[in-house]
């Protein structure tokens, strides 16, 4: 229930939030029983979805956030019955929420804890800087969280507190846009910090990826190789990685085959480190760049005439590309749950890399 509140008004009752009227009033948001011993920037994630956990942190340090009336940082733990007073600038430029694509996220796993998402391609992680109203994944797992919620939102509803949102999702970990499979997401703050610990941790979390490549890998079968490369940024191109053996950080890949192809293989690729780009920097570097990569390899497209020699296009007809992006998905990944047993979660393969193996197996089996 909503009230009016004053410069006079007294401490409000629990469960009644106070409406500010004016820039001169505040939201009183009392801690029930439920929230008891939360941290104050993981309350107000909760109370105010739309907003980022960095906005609301920089809220609690310039004091317009406050805990009966107190200053607080934003880990102190509450108590129940106290009472949260925020006090947003009337002309404050609020920070836009992430964008739901229209199709919701397939969920491959999930328990109390822990969410794993099957990523579409095409979809960034967060909200892409120059098209930040384009749906993402952050905003796909935050719309789901609503939705499960029952909680109805508007963006310009941002700085209004909500009740009722049972978690805030957020991501552990990222892929590229084009690339397809499992992502984990946290629904706590204290999963989100025991996997990103795993992650630090070497061999805790066990990712999988499937890579198509240019050329036939020459491993022998059951044998795998280990690309141990240093990698850093490409100063000479923006948004690029490249190996750096002066400068670059440790990075290693193991590579199996899991399939072959007169001229092409299906590769079983397996970060032991986490770089940006990784697996298409090390694929490249050792003369096996993905089948399809802009960046990185030599076409952003793959069509059937490329590897059907018989082909022959109808008449008045463009031929329709197989495959559109990168030739890479997160087929798998093993994580520790919460009583410390590893989890393993695999993402199926995509239609259209389906479609493409389908027509290699066709026309270019060995």
């Amino acid at each position: 229930m909503w009230a009016r509140c004053g410069a006079s008004c007294t401490r409000p009752k629990a469960a009644t939030y106070l409406r500010p009227a004016s820039p001169a009033l505040a939201y009183y948001i009392p801690i029930p029983k439920e929230r008891t011993g939360m941290e104050l920037d993981e309350f107000l994630c909760l109370q105010f979805p739309l907003l980022n956990k960095g906005f609301l942190r920089r809220q609690i340090r310039e004091r317009k956030v406050t805990v009966d009336g107190n200053p607080a940082d934003p880990g102190q733990r509450l108590s129940e019955n106290e009472v949260v007073i925020v006090d947003f600038e009337e002309d404050e430029a609020l920070p836009a929420a992430p964008q739901a694509p229209e199709a919701e996220v397939p969920v491959l796993y999930e328990d109390d804890e822990v969410l794993v998402v099957d990523k579409p391609a095409g979809l960034s992680a967060e909200p892409e800087r120059w098209a930040r109203e384009a749906g993402c994944l952050s905003g796909a797992v935050l719309a789901m969280a609503l939705k499960r919620s029952g909680v109805e939102v508007q963006p310009e509803d941002g700085a209004t507190p909500v009740e009722g949102v049972s978690y805030r999702p957020r991501l552990v970990h990222r892929l590229d846009k084009d690339t397809t499979g499992a992502v984990i997401v946290a629904k706590t703050l204290e999963a989100e910090r025991r996997l990103r610990a795993a992650f630090d941790e070497p061999g805790a979390v066990q990712k999988s990826y499937l890579a198509l490549v240019e050329g036939e890998w020459p491993l022998a079968d059951g044998e795998s190789e280990l690309v141990d490369l240093p990698i850093g940024p490409d100063e000479r191109r923006s948004g690029r990685m490249r190996v750096d053996r002066a400068d670059g950080k440790p990075s290693q890949t193991r590579f199996t085959v899991e399939e072959r192809f007169e001229g092409y293989t299906l590769m079983r690729a397996e970060p032991l480190t986490g770089r940006t780009h990784q697996i298409r920097v090390h694929a490249r570097e050792v003369g096996f760049p993905l089948a399809v990569d802009a960046v990185y390899g030599r076409r952003s497209t793959m069509a059937l005439s490329e590897f059907k020699r018989s082909y022959k296009a109808k008449r008045g007809h463009v031929e329709a590309p197989l495959m559109q992006r990168q030739t890479l998905h997160a087929a798998s990944i093993v994580f520790p749950g919460v009583d410390g047993r590893p989890v393993r979660v695999e993402a199926p393969l995509p239609k259209d890399y389906l479609r493409l193996l389908k027509q290699l197996r066709k026309y270019r089996a060995t």
